[in-house]
């Protein structure tokens, strides 16, 4: 294996607890009974992706989800209920990732959106008031900043070019087996996390194992 000298890091399910069940339960609850045929972890409605690559802004998408649900819900409804996903940042992770950034690039690489994006800058600025998010990585980089989204393989590639690195000494992590798959096409090296796996154990070992 080549020795790992870069690090792309997914950021919901590895370093802010994610609950994509709470989102579902609450958008069922407003009566959107079909939400599972517009948004799921590993498939999103063209609503939904636009939303995260950022072609279109909150309103339009308030907007878009009352006309396909019919229903007559506020914003700010529409707005809780997309939030209720977000948990609050794992504080170890942070740490190793900030601990890594000495010997290796490290990167954060999300979809994400609007919403989400100024949901979770609040809830990391409540828990680390003497930080910003962005601090614990040389770069972050966010789908609807993008234009683009996982598993594109575009969105990898971008950070690849931007910062000259080689594919061969690069690490992806991600929760999602859908992203992984993305990423194993343009031949990164690739971590697929899962909630029974200990994060910093598995990590140590991909990182101490080389030849």
């Amino acid at each position: 294996m080549t020795h790992i000298k870069n690090i792309i890091f997914d950021l919901g399910g590895i370093f802010i607890d994610i609950d994509y069940a709470a989102t579902r339960e609450a958008f069922i609850n407003l009566g959107l009974t079909d939400i599972d045929k517009l948004y799921q972890q590993d498939f999103v409605s063209d609503l939904f992706e636009n939303l995260e690559i950022g072609a279109i802004g909150e309103d339009d998408f308030y907007d878009g989800l009352r006309k396909t649900s019919q229903l007559s819900l506020t914003n700010h409804q529409i707005e809780t209920a997309w939030n209720k996903m977000l948990g609050t940042f794992w504080s170890k992770r942070l740490q190793l990732a900030k601990q890594l950034k000495e010997n290796h690039q490290v990167f954060l690489l999300s979809n994400t959106n609007i919403i989400h994006y100024k949901a979770f800058q609040n809830v990391f600025s409540l828990q680390f008031p003497e930080n910003s998010l962005e601090s614990h990585f040389h770069q972050a980089y966010y789908s609807h900043q993008m234009g683009l989204r996982k598993p594109n393989a575009e969105c990898y590639l971008k950070i690849i070019q931007d910062h000259q690195l080689n594919i061969s000494e690069t690490l992806f992590i991600d929760d999602t087996l859908k992203n992984i798959e993305g990423a194993k096409l343009i031949d990164l090296i690739t971590f697929h996390f899962t909630n029974d796996l200990d994060f910093e154990e598995e990590l140590h070992k991909l990182l101490n194992f080389q030849h």
